[in-house]
């Protein structure tokens, strides 16, 4: 099966060519065949070089992909690299590779050998290592998985993790059913659209090393949103 892998990113001049040599290299290694595959770095309305340097990645990588979405959000970018993908797998990753690379691996085979429609790593799994996450961080995510579980009534663990792979013909379903959010809650929607379907969830325990030096995500405002997202997904619901 073909796959892409977008990256969303933001300004990221400093770390974007070296992070995405990394993902590629591994993901020669282990998916050899040309054409199998494709990184799509989904430009997000960057002010410094780094759409110059994702577009001369593409320029010498036939491989490497580039997306332009000069407005802000990570559901837009998504959608945007998602909506003009012809793979068969679709799914994202965030560019510090917080989430151990040999768990694409795993998400690889759960949709292409053992028919699930969608993957998603968990951080909140007993199985799961968590490196280097700061206890504020620790609970403003249990808190906010804990809300979803009562307000939605959904099952998944965590629906906040920035690794999710799914069918790309089971998209525009999630997509009809309201999984259409701008912004981070993009990635929860997906999860709640799918558990509503009734589609094939594969949850995957990660080793996840937490980059605190370059978040740039703000607790409280992104909560805000999040609270206003589950609102608009519970009136679907409805």
């Amino acid at each position: 099966m073909t796959f892409d892998v977008t990256i969303r990113v933001l300004n990221e001049e400093i770390t974007l060519a070296r992070q995405v040599g990394v993902l590629r290299q591994f993901l020669h290694t282990h998916f050899p065949i040309p054409g199998q595959w494709r990184i799509v770095i989904a430009d997000n309305g960057s002010t410094d070089r780094t759409l110059a340097i994702a577009r001369d990645l593409q320029a010498q990588f036939p491989e490497v992909a580039v997306v332009n979405v000069p407005e802000k959000g990570v559901g837009l970018a998504l959608k945007t690299s998602w909506g003009q993908s012809e793979a068969d797998i679709v799914g994202y990753m965030d560019l510090d590779l917080a989430t151990d690379l040999t768990h694409f691996l795993e998400a690889y085979r759960a949709i292409a050998e053992e028919d699930y429609d969608l993957v998603y790593g968990t951080r909140l799994h007993p199985k799961s290592q968590v490196i280097g996450r700061t206890l504020k961080r620790e609970i403003a995510s249990r808190g906010f998985n804990w809300i979803l579980k009562l307000y939605l009534g959904v099952h998944f663990s965590d629906g906040m993790c920035g690794f999710k792979f799914l069918k790309r013909s089971v998209y525009p379903k999630l997509y009809e059913l309201g999984a259409q959010n701008n912004g981070w809650f993009f990635s929860t929607e997906l999860l709640t659209t799918a558990e509503w379907l009734g589609l094939r969830l594969y949850e995957l325990p990660v080793k996840w090393t937490d980059d605190t030096t370059s978040s740039r995500v703000e607790i409280w405002p992104l909560a805000k949103r999040y609270l206003k997202g589950m609102r608009e997904l519970q009136k679907i619901k409805k």
